[in-house]
């Protein structure tokens, strides 16, 4: 009785982040609309070990997510839609630059990042780091994770995080989010407003 208390606790926990997240992405969606709110900073090793920063997609548009690779639908749900997004793009793909930024660096190392980006479309870059990195990452973001503990989860824990996607212009600012759920086409249509 007391794991099935604990399972569904875990459970009431994983909604509430999923819908602070939503709220999160919400709030920042809305703020976008007077103009760029922030630029995000940021230095990390991407997924084929090599350093980068913010600075080394300057002149492309950038799709950001943060999420992590042991998560069981919203990564990937929207990695899948990240590679659609870039198919639909055609030409303009080449100005568009898709990174997925792991919140879980104790689990996902430069390698298991490589992995798990390249299943869903070559052109996503996947960007890891420490504990710190991805912490300062994230607060530059106004990203929001945690870490959840629940029992049938791999290593007894998953992550609650923000499930919007980010769109930074190709100076660096943050333009908008587009939150969960946005479909491909409605993304591409309005990526091609600005490219």
């Amino acid at each position: 009785m007391r794991r099935v208390r604990y399972i569904l606790w875990g459970a009431v926990l994983i909604a509430a982040v999923i819908f602070g997240g939503h709220q999160l992405s919400h709030m920042l969606e809305t703020k976008s609309a007077s103009g760029p709110t922030f630029q995000p900073v940021f230095t990390l090793t991407n997924h084929s070990g090599e350093p980068v920063s913010e600075t080394t997609f300057r002149g492309d548009w950038a799709l950001v997510f943060f999420g992590f690779t042991n998560c069981p639908d919203i990564c990937p749900t929207t990695l899948a839609e990240f590679g659609n997004v870039m198919d639909r793009l055609g030409a303009d793909a080449s100005k568009v630059k898709p990174l997925f930024i792991t919140i879980d660096p104790e689990r996902d190392r430069v390698a298991d990042v490589a992995k798990y980006v390249s299943a869903f479309h070559p052109s996503i870059i996947g960007l890891t780091g420490s504990n710190k990195q991805i912490a300062y990452t994230a607060s530059s973001f106004k990203a929001f994770f945690e870490r959840v503990p629940q029992e049938t989860a791999p290593d007894g824990y998953t992550m609650g995080h923000t499930s919007a996607v980010y769109l930074i212009s190709p100076e660096g600012n943050f333009v908008r989010t587009y939150q969960f759920g946005t479909s491909p086409e409605m993304i591409v249509e309005d990526l091609k407003t600005r490219i």
